[in-house]
């Protein structure tokens, strides 16, 4: 199920840019306080606790108010300690009661109480004036005393038996006269229901009476409209923010990205620079542009290799498939030749294709080097340099080993190492050396072998082409000039490096890295 809701969304997941994403995301999270206001209550239970903190603070003076005048009373009021509110009402919370029913039938008013109502009326209808809350005046029994035309009892509410217990107490009921205003009412909870609040009066320690209080909490669309000015300020501000924010995300993201996108279109098409680092752009995109530089210098060399690897091998085969299509045609064009100068020029056909087959051959050795992957490996060199060396020992060539110290092992593997090692002692022997000296050192890193022979050495105009791909002197001899460019490619393809460090006595060092190192 999930798998077929999330192929059926990427098949209509719309294209769309990354600033519009990111502001649609910098929106979005700017909106969820107005979406929390509205959808999570927020702002309504605040205006809510709002009203009944309001009633609290009323009905806390009112019934200290009552207290100092009733009768009986010692002149100390109570509570003689700091009583903190309670936690209060929560509209997620808090059940909301049925309209607060008629009172119940009652007997005869406590006789403290029908003496001071006249003395606390005045004071009660210059409140309900102020705060438009209706105001109910009840005795020990929770009996209607004064504020209300009717009369009765209210100790079956829940709220009024809490404070004739002692304990205030705040209820919210429906407001059965609540009728909507405003086109959106209804995303309102609170707008059809009133806070209620019974606050005991105390004296002497007993409870004497209760203040009933009730009020409808303010509207929550009135509220959003009283506070208008400080909502579209802060509207206002989000969105300035808004844009400063897309602003910075553009420069340090989406328009670095659009121009590295663009340099590599012109990359691609052959006529484009690598484009400098944005100094407004994220660490991220910065290192992107390094490693998009260092990707397009290494495009830039493998092409130029390329290009120049396409044309000395057109260059190599040109010559021996120009003697083999010449030796056909002489022999095409001359039914009669001698059979003596027809086995010469097959000869020299089959010459020519044996260059031509070992080209190949080598080749293919040179691509298999040049995409040689690392491969980890333990090799004690001493015992591959011996092998190698025995191999190659010959009349009227010799080659000496001498080690510093017991070479460490090193992450070459041993083929790699014998082919490297030889390709130049069958060099050397070809170059006319009678001798070679392979001699040995390492450091804390690497092993590095010294290989030296006491042949005619290297011409200066050759060193810079020593390792060039079809390079060679012994052309007419039969030479590829690909061993060394394939020693190289195994050598470096090890993490190895292969140089020529004297040209005039032909010394080359192979530096391996160590195992341990």
């Amino acid at each position: 199920m999930i798998a077929r809701g999330k192929d059926w969304a990427k098949r209509r997941w719309p294209r769309l840019r990354l600033r519009t994403i990111l502001f649609a995301t910098l929106f979005f999270v700017a909106a969820l306080p107005g979406f929390g206001a509205v959808f999570l209550r927020v702002y309504e239970n605040t205006l809510v606790r709002q009203t009944e903190a309001e009633l609290v603070a009323q009905g806390a003076a009112l019934a200290a108010a009552a207290a100092a005048q009733w009768p009986g009373g010692d002149g100390r009021l109570y509570p003689r300690r700091i009583v903190p509110p309670g936690e209060g009402v929560d509209l997620s919370q808090t059940p909301i009661l049925p309209e607060r029913p008629s009172p119940a039938p009652a007997g005869t008013v406590a006789a403290d109480a029908r003496i001071v109502a006249p003395r606390l009326a005045p004071i009660l209808r210059a409140t309900q004036r102020t705060t438009l809350a209706g105001i109910v005046l009840l005795d020990d029994r929770g009996q209607i005393v004064a504020g209300s035309a009717a009369r009765g009892s209210y100790a079956q509410l829940p709220e009024v038996a809490a404070a004739l217990a002692g304990r205030p107490a705040t209820v919210l009921r429906r407001n059965g006269a609540y009728r909507a205003v405003y086109r959106f009412e209804w995303l309102s909870r609170a707008a059809a229901i009133r806070v209620h609040h019974a606050r005991p009066i105390v004296v002497g320690g007993r409870v004497v009476g209760v203040l009933l209080l009730s009020r409808s909490a303010r509207a929550l669309f009135r509220g959003l409209y009283e506070d208008r000015g400080k909502i579209a300020i802060g509207v206002a501000a989000i969105f300035a923010l808004l844009i400063v924010l897309s602003g910075v995300i553009s420069r340090g993201v989406t328009r670095p990205i659009e121009r590295l996108g663009q340099a590599t279109r012109a990359v691609a098409s052959g006529r484009g620079a690598i484009p400098d680092v944005p100094p407004t752009a994220a660490i991220e995109i910065q290192g992107l542009y390094a490693d998009f530089a260092a990707m397009s210098a290494a495009i830039e060399r493998r092409s130029r290799y390329l290009r120049d690897f396409a044309y000395a091998m057109s260059h190599e085969f040109k010559t021996p498939l120009a003697g083999i299509r010449g030796a056909i045609e002489l022999m095409q064009d001359h039914a009669d030749m001698a059979a003596a100068d027809r086995s010469r020029f097959l000869a020299n056909a089959d010459a020519d294709a044996g260059r031509l087959a070992l080209l190949v051959t080598r080749l293919l050795e040179l691509a298999r080097a040049d995409m040689a992957a690392p491969v980890a490996a333990a090799t004690d060199p001493l015992p591959v340099v011996a092998r190698t060396a025995d191999a190659y020992r010959s009349t009227g060539f010799s080659i000496a080993i001498a080690w510093s110290a017991p070479p460490p092992a090193v992450a070459v593997p041993a083929a790699t190492l014998e082919h490297a090692l030889a390709t130049l002692f069958e060099n050397s022997r070809q170059a006319g050396a009678s001798a070679a000296t392979v001699t040995g050192a390492s450091t804390a890193t690497t092993v590095t072998l010294r290989i030296a022979d006491d042949g005619p050495g290297i011409a200066p105009g050759d060193v810079a082409r020593l390792f060039e791909p079809f390079f060679t002197t012994r052309r007419s001899s039969g030479g590829t000039g690909l061993g060394l460019a394939i020693a190289r490619s195994l050598i470096e393809a090890s993490g190895g490096t292969i140089a020529l460090a004297e040209a005039r006595a032909a010394v080359f060092e192979i530096v391996l890295p160590r195992v341990d190192g």
